[in-house]
């Protein structure tokens, strides 16, 4: 394939890039504060390369896990809905102090499905992101968990930056998770597992991996990240999923030092 990880992101003038809940954890369920300060910086030398970015951030209950200990173990709907408010302020208390080292603003957007099936609320929505990414700020965006229950839910946040990538129109979806791209198995469990590059056809690849269940933070798993691709791909929207607990991963997967999974648009 001529297309490498390397020349779309250099191509790529409007990113949105997703953090799933993995990589914003550390192994004891709590804030990765170093990541996201990290990160911050290497989205800051992106726009500074005349790029616009905008981030679909994971962790709200992470966070307030982090603030309230105790309600760690409860598995209560409200219980969860009310960690995820607590820790929402958590979440963006800390991504604004990780821009701010840098100068940049943050503003923060919290969507349930029904935003983006009705047509004017979804008007807004990418009136807004237009914005606010046009005048410097970086967007976080994330699911209003506090109130979307099942039926009013999207689910995940892979689905999620995908119909923002395409709200936005795009140029680039990147999904951060805890791995390094799509293998045709497991590769905790399978030392054979190979990794799949760059993938031109979706239904060629499901006939040929092995997809498991979702991890242990997140909502998702591979198939929530596939049906990203598939949204966006068919869009014209490549998609590129990497390993964000990989450190410095934006600089080098802009090198070609780090490895992904490369989604190809459709035609």
């Amino acid at each position: 394939m001529d297309a490498t990880i390397q020349q779309t992101i250099a191509n790529a003038r409007k990113i949105v890039i997703k953090i799933g809940s993995n990589t914003l954890a550390k192994a004891d369920g709590t804030q990765n504060v170093e990541f996201m300060r990290n990160f911050a910086r290497q989205c800051k030398s992106l726009i500074d390369s005349g790029k616009n970015i905008v981030v679909v951030s994971s962790g709200a209950q992470v966070s307030g896990v982090s603030t309230l200990k105790e309600w760690a173990r409860k598995k209560d709907v409200h219980f969860r809905q009310a960690l995820a408010s607590i820790g929402q302020v958590e979440l963006m208390a800390q991504w604004r102090s990780a821009f701010g080292e840098h100068g940049l603003h943050v503003g923060q957007l919290l969507f349930t499905k029904d935003d983006f099936e009705d047509n004017h609320r979804s008007l807004n929505i990418r009136n807004t992101i237009f914005t606010l990414a046009d005048e410097g700020v970086v967007p976080i965006i994330n699911e209003n968990d506090s109130v979307s229950t099942d039926e009013f839910a999207i689910g995940d946040n892979d689905n999620l930056s995908a119909l923002t990538a395409i709200l936005w129109s795009a140029d680039l979806l990147i999904l951060f998770s805890d791995i390094d791209g799509i293998f045709t198995d497991n590769p905790k469990t399978n030392k054979d597992a190979r990794l799949i590059e760059v993938v031109d056809s979706i239904p060629s690849l499901r006939k040929s991996i092995v997809i498991g269940g979702t991890n242990s933070f997140g909502t998702g798993g591979i198939e929530t990240k596939i049906q990203a691709a598939e949204k966006t791909t068919v869009y014209g929207i490549p998609m590129l999923l990497a390993n964000g607990g990989r450190e410095n991963i934006l600089d080098e997967l802009r090198t070609g030092a780090s490895v992904g999974t490369l989604f190809l648009a459709g035609e």
